[in-house]
């Protein structure tokens, strides 16, 4: 198994943790990244928040009930940060909320209890999707072992991740256009995605170049295997009126990991040991960041993590914790394993 470089091994940032492996990057004669430069120090970013917390309530009050059942469905993978988003919605709001997970056969046992739980206390619907495992199989396998899109995903993502959230973005979408559902909410961490994305109506002919660039990454027979799950093209024009609004309210809600992990006790949510030091639901996750960063020299969540030690939100030690612990062995072996690789 190919050792992985550790912090010490690495010129980070003095300020964030990108490493000198990120591509494009440049330091300061203090070491500090052009991204930490680039920051915008002088934004007021608690007045920025507020701004959009009362955008949301507005788009709320004028969404609710417009739906025949459903005012939002979820994106719900059963990890921290999207229990906490459906726990925002839930309370907060009292919306009429349809969960939907995604089931790629590496989701953690914690989690399938997490999402049970969840759902149960908060009373929302709850839906999995789950595509045969030898699809799946097949997907990952292809995915750990090449990198089939574009180079500009590969900053923020591994290339196993990509497929699988790609596909979890066009169930959702799809679901949500079927169902008539005007909102669709994500739990990204305030890292994942810029707060000017939070609150955004999806544009039908955006989506389609999206999801073609996507898909069109796979040939042959697993391409055809694919086309069930993602977005009917003809839906593009047909349902064009029935585009959701995408919401991940974590960009602009208060956000620390161990309260949040705290108030979710409340509701049946626990702690996962069972995943790695990235993921709360995902048994694959390890694999994946092995992988990425064997090709590649860098981490697939640092710019993530970056981010969030960027705008004060963990600290940047625990960020190297984060990113620079050496993926579990064990974790790594058994995703191999389920591969057959």
């Amino acid at each position: 198994m190919t050792r992985i470089k550790n912090e010490n091994e690495l010129t980070l940032c003095t300020q964030c943790i990108l490493p000198d492996t990120f591509p494009g990057i440049k330091f300061n004669e203090q070491g500090i990244c052009k991204y930490c430069l680039q920051d915008d120090k002088k934004a007021d970013k608690p007045k920025r928040k507020n701004e959009y917390k009362l955008k949301l309530d507005t788009l709320i009050r004028d969404t609710r009930d417009s739906a025949s059942v459903y005012d939002v469905l979820m994106a719900y993978s059963g990890g921290k940060d999207s229990s906490y988003t459906l726990k925002i919605l839930k309370e907060r709001y009292n919306l009429k909320i349809l969960a939907l997970t995604f089931d790629n056969h590496f989701v953690s046992p914690s989690a399938i209890e997490n999402i049970n739980n969840v759902t149960d206390a908060l009373g929302i619907d709850s839906i999995i999707i789950r595509p045969p495992k030898n699809l799946v199989t097949e997907l990952f396998a292809l995915t750990s072992k090449q990198d089939i899109f574009s180079k500009a995903t590969l900053l923020r993502a591994s290339s196993v991740c990509t497929s699988c959230i790609g596909l979890v973005k066009s169930l959702v979408l799809k679901t949500a256009i079927e169902m008539s559902v005007p909102l669709v909410a994500y739990g990204w961490s305030p890292g994942q995605a810029p707060i000017q994305s939070a609150i955004m109506k999806t544009n039908p002919s955006m989506m389609l170049q999206g999801q073609r660039a996507l898909f069109n990454s796979y040939t042959g027979t697993l391409k055809d295997r694919l086309k069930q799950y993602v977005v009917p093209e003809h839906y593009f024009e047909l349902y064009k009126d029935r585009f959701p609004t995408n919401i991940h309210p974590l960009a602009f809600f208060d956000y620390n990991e161990e309260s949040i992990k705290k108030e979710l006790v409340s509701i049946g949510w626990g702690n996962p040991k069972d995943t790695d030091t990235n993921s709360s639901n995902c048994l694959l996750n390890a694999y994946a960041n092995y992988c990425h960063i064997d090709r590649h020299g860098f981490h697939p969540y640092v710019w993530e993590i970056a981010n969030m030690v960027r705008q004060g939100i963990i600290e940047r030690d625990e960020g190297i914790k984060k990113i620079y612990t050496e993926q579990d062995p064990k974790m790594v072996i058994y995703a191999r394993e389920r591969l057959g690789l």
